[in-house]
């Protein structure tokens, strides 16, 4: 019995040890939201990638025999060009590389690669797993899966470099849907939630806690459970950061709030 009272002193020594170091780690900052800017919105689009580029918006819809990639004038939201895929792909996140449009799908483990002028398609690779979003950092396509790992590609061979796993207070984090690069951050929608997370990219930390509750009116959609915020767009040019939804009939731009 020694022993074993021995080892039970170590073992509550060490459980009290770990949990004084976890109480001093730091909790994330939190933000609410200031509408600055509120857009029409195709509320037929089952938005899934969203991107701001050249003055231009980029969007990626989803749904079998619904999928599309188009270029979307902000102001007024009128599709100016658009392709539709294959009914066999339900379209998922997309994302620019120089020339080009990179564009998700879900299940069929493929990605398909559009010249960003044309929407032709040039290319296509393959993958393990689902696709949901996708964002790059100029250096390396991030791509998110629905598990709270985040995975980083070689932009021309499409091979995996690395991984990181989401937590928040060392938990993993899974649903993470729409990815966007934003000052040096990965900001993700949390799929069929109200919150946006943003992402250390070395860590996988949960650094900050994006609460966009409120942000469409109770009664907008028709159904809630699915129609869901779903899209970040950043304008690194004017520092401005745009968001929506699945089916949603309007488009915000936002400015981020940190609560005390």
């Amino acid at each position: 019995m020694p022993n074993l009272t021995k080892y039970m002193a170590f073992f509550v020594a060490s459980l009290w040890s770990f949990v004084s170091w976890a109480q001093l780690l730091p909790e994330p900052q939190r933000y609410t939201y200031q509408i600055i800017k509120q857009y029409p919105h195709d509320p037929k689009a089952f938005t899934q990638g969203l991107l701001y580029l050249d003055d231009v918006l980029y969007e990626s819809t989803g749904r079998y025999g619904e999928s599309s990639v188009r270029k979307v004038n902000l102001t007024d939201g009128a599709v100016q060009q658009k392709v539709s895929i294959d009914a066999k792909y339900f379209g998922e996140g997309l994302v620019n590389w120089k020339d080009k449009l990179i564009y998700l799908t879900w299940r069929s483990k493929t990605a398909l690669v559009l010249d960003k002028q044309s929407f032709k398609e040039l290319d296509r690779f393959t993958y393990e797993g689902e696709g949901w979003g996708i964002t790059q950092n100029g250096k390396e396509l991030i791509m998110s899966d629905g598990t709270p790992e985040i995975r980083f590609l070689e932009p021309e061979t499409f091979e995996e470099k690395r991984r990181i796993k989401v937590t928040y207070n060392q938990r993993p984090i899974p649903y993470l849907n729409e990815l966007e690069w934003v000052k040096g951050e990965i900001y993700a929608n949390v799929w069929q939630s109200d919150w946006i997370l943003r992402i250390d990219p070395e860590s996988g930390d949960v650094i900050g806690l994006i609460d966009m509750k409120g942000l469409l009116p109770p009664g907008t959609v028709t159904d809630p459970r699915d129609h869901v915020l779903n899209g970040i767009a950043y304008d690194a040019k004017q520092d401005r950061l745009f968001v929506t939804g699945k089916k949603w009939p309007a488009l915000f731009e936002i400015k981020l709030v940190p609560q005390p």
